[in-house]
């Protein structure tokens, strides 16, 4: 198979593959292979349309997180099925023609699994994540299945042309609590050395059970759970037109810790 844009790179022991819209249509779906469209900077600049239909992602994962042409809510995957969660809170189901200008995506096939039988807190859950897979230059894909109290989440609303920054879209975005929730948190943890290109460390969604609610996660309790874990050192990357990679690991973590709600440790 041809590369498109440019050659494998491998950064510490994550291999990263940019390919072209056309390039990723011929790239087989793998297991343990993350698949991601766009740029965590170029999201950051404003680049909210994209170019990659939600049926193309939905072809290389079964499971994932992101975000929908013009910042219309917050993506989440899960079971091989796409939501939207909007600013009011309202869940919806996308046509599957609506195209991401940032969403990762993974065929999810676990290796490791463990329970939480006590209640305890995100932040907990992360650190053990971590000690499970202790390689941080790991690409992690993570789903959290169990009863959830106190779920701190957000979302932003829709935007218009000429985009602003995605710090000024979050800066009014829309935070709410749910009390209790049975479901799934899902998302990824990526190395710090892929910092322009995702987001560095724990980036999670949360979707009920009854698809109802859910939203970008921004804190919880859980009550008991069981944690399924997909570890990958592959990276495949859509890059839309116009789009540049940049130089990996560039990029202000505390401008991206803001902007993504991040306070666990």
């Amino acid at each position: 198979m041809a590369r498109d844009i440019i050659d494998d790179r491998l950064i510490g022991a994550l291999h990263l593959r940019a390919l072209s819209r056309a390039g990723l249509a011929k790239d087989a779906a793998l297991d343990h292979v993350a698949y991601q469209a766009g740029t965590l900077s170029s999201l950051m600049g404003g680049a909210f349309d994209g170019d990659l239909p939600l049926a193309d992602l939905l072809a290389h994962g079964n499971m994932g997180i992101g975000t929908v042409a013009a910042l219309a809510g917050e993506l989440i995957i899960v079971d091989a099925m796409a939501f939207v969660i909007e600013a009011d809170g309202n869940v919806c189901c996308p046509d599957p023609a609506v195209t991401s200008p940032f969403a990762v995506v993974c065929a999810f096939a676990p290796h490791h699994q463990f329970a939480i039988t006590e209640a305890t807190t995100l932040a907990a859950v992360c650190r053990r994540i971590d000690e499970v897979v202790s390689r941080p230059d790991s690409i992690v894909a993570v789903r959290i299945d169990g009863r959830f109290r106190n779920v701190a989440v957000r979302s932003v609303a829709r935007q218009h042309p000429p985009y602003p920054t995605l710090a000024e879209v979050t800066a009014h975005q829309t935070q709410w609590r749910i009390d209790s929730l049975s479901g799934s948190v899902v998302g990824f943890r990526f190395p710090d050395t892929v910092a322009a290109i995702d987001v560095p460390g724990h980036h999670l969604h949360v979707i009920s059970d009854d698809r109802l609610a859910g939203g970008h996660l921004l804190d919880l309790e859980i009550e008991q759970a069981n944690v399924y874990l997909d570890v990958s050192s592959e990276l495949h990357l859509e890059l839309p037109v116009g789009v540049q990679l940049g130089p990996p690991g560039e990029a202000d973590r505390e401008s991206i810790a803001r902007i993504e709600g991040q306070h666990r440790s």
